[in-house]
């Protein structure tokens, strides 16, 4: 994205009038779509944006597959302040050290000067474990499973929306636990449900698997991360579990009495998935045309277009009771009743906001007792994108479409995610490679941060995602250093 567009504030918002070529540059045709498909706006403050409503559902839904599942495995949903004493932010010095770039500050209410610097929350590690140490004196209290839905602000200097701007939405997670494995059960599980997610609701596959050192959460034991391939070769870092040990809860003096009457600190965790996810079902998913939703993040399943000619009061009716009938199902339905805009442009609107299904109604379908129905994951003009359904089985059609739909857009994102999945076996081979962002560069390697370090300054690729090295694979060398390999490693260019 140019930095012009990256500056952008709401009184430069252009009015996009068409939608550039997706494969001949992803950056404006990302930026172009999130505008006309009304997601969002640029905000007067440079790297921030409005959330507009189409957006905002598309939070929702995720939101909503997120939340059921949290309370499904016991979490509870609270909410903690903004603002962070600079006191404690810096009680756990690792942690700050990390975050110091990226934190805002208020120092000024009304017309006082702040005694203290109160920092506008990053992450809220250090407000939830400072109260928690109010609340927990016994192995009774344990574990305290608790998330949280907020905005924070990180003091971003390129932003583009949904991937990176200065204020954004997420959720995070933070639990409480007496022993460690405990902690470290939590945080596999809540890497399992956000793979669940994304795959299952969002139909983004990805990679899972643990940070590096030098990539790790600031505070963390253990980072794990979902790693989704876009289709420019960067990768997206989709969602985060982290095991945090005792580091916070020594900081902030968290401790239980056990069974056993002695005093000892908890072990803890947090985790987390932003607004992000949505920029990478909108890269993913999206083509020429616009959006292409799955069917389970679509705040609008179904569109009803009424093809109407002069005076035919009878296609509106039709087409209102045959919304009703679908909301009834359970269907997300809409009827485009607009009388400005003709069917032509209705089709291409509905296509661009990536509404996965529309009906069009006619006088004629109406006579004939039936609806034509299109599909908008497949190519305009493939065999079956358009098909014409009897009246009375559309309800049972639309629940086998609208499946179908999410599989098949699933589908073609694991085809590219495979297609951007490479091994590189010669130093040479693997740097040009992370250069070309090729993918997902798997070699195996030395674990060592001077490496990645090395690595990132020639190629500006860093590690993604670790796995072991596997028995079979050993003994062996880091392809880009030499030294012997401890774990095998994706590499690439990241948002």
């Amino acid at each position: 994205m140019c930095e012009a567009r990256e500056a952008m504030s709401a009184t430069q918002s252009p009015v996009m009038k068409e939608i550039p070529p997706k494969s001949e540059d992803l950056s404006s045709w990302y930026t172009a779509v999130c505008l006309k498909a009304e997601l969002v706006s640029y905000a007067p403050v440079r790297g921030c944006v409005v959330l507009r409503p189409y957006g905002f559902a598309l939070w929702e839904r995720l939101q909503a597959a997120l939340d059921v599942r949290f309370k499904e495995t016991g979490h509870e949903n609270a909410y903690f302040p903004l603002l962070i004493p600079e006191s404690l932010l810096a009680k756990e010095g690792e942690h700050i050290e990390g975050f110091a770039p990226e934190v805002a500050w208020v120092t000024q209410g009304g017309g006082e000067t702040l005694p203290e610097r109160l920092a506008i929350r990053p992450t809220s590690e250090v407000i939830i474990g400072t109260m928690y140490a109010q609340w927990i004196q016994s192995y009774r209290d344990l574990p305290i499973l608790i998330n949280q839905w907020a905005n924070v602000m990180r003091w971003e200097k390129a932003t583009r929306p949904f991937l990176r701007t200065l204020e954004f939405l997420w959720q995070e997670g933070h639990t409480a636990h007496a022993t460690e494995q405990e902690a470290q059960a939590e945080a596999a599980q809540m890497l399992g449900i956000y793979r669940e997610v994304a795959e299952g609701t969002v139909a983004v596959p990805v990679v899972v698997g643990e940070k590096s050192s030098s990539e790790r959460f600031a505070g963390a034991n253990h980072t794990f991360s979902l790693e989704a391939l876009m289709p420019d070769g960067k990768a997206l870092q989709s969602a985060t579990s982290h095991e945090l040990g005792q580091n916070f809860s020594r900081a902030y003096d968290i401790t239980f009495a056990d069974t056993d009457q002695q005093v000892k600190h908890v072990w803890t965790t947090s985790w987390g998935m932003s607004w992000r996810m949505l920029g990478a079902m909108i890269m993913v998913h999206g083509d020429d045309r616009g959006l292409r939703l799955p069917p389970k993040m679509a705040p609008i399943e179904v569109m009803i277009i009424p093809i109407v000619r002069g005076e035919e009061p009878a296609v509106l009716a039709a087409a209102q009771a045959l919304a009703q009938e679908l909301r009834a199902a359970g269907r997300r339905v809409r009827v485009d009743e607009r009388d400005d805009k003709k069917p032509g442009f209705k089709f291409a609107d509905a296509d661009m906001r990536g509404i996965p299904v529309r009906i069009e109604v006619g006088a004629r379908d109406l006579a004939n007792g039936e609806l034509v129905v299109v599909r908008r994951d497949q190519e305009r003009g493939a065999e079956g994108t358009k098909v014409t359904v009897a009246r009375d089985a559309i309800v049972t059609h639309l629940a086998t479409l609208l499946n179908e739909i999410q599989a098949s857009l699933f589908a073609q994102a694991q085809a590219q995610l495979a297609r951007g999945l490479v091994t590189a076996e010669h130093r040479d081979d693997f740097l040009r490679l992370c250069r070309e962002r090729a993918g997902l560069v798997e070699i195996p390697w030395c674990d060592q941060p001077a490496c990645e370090a090395a690595v990132k300054a020639e190629t500006s690729a860093t590690t993604r995602n670790l796995r072991p090295l596997g028995v079979d694979q050993q003994p062996a060398r880091c392809v880009a250093c030499g030294e012997p390999a401890r774990v095998r490693a994706y590499f690439a260019q990241s948002y």
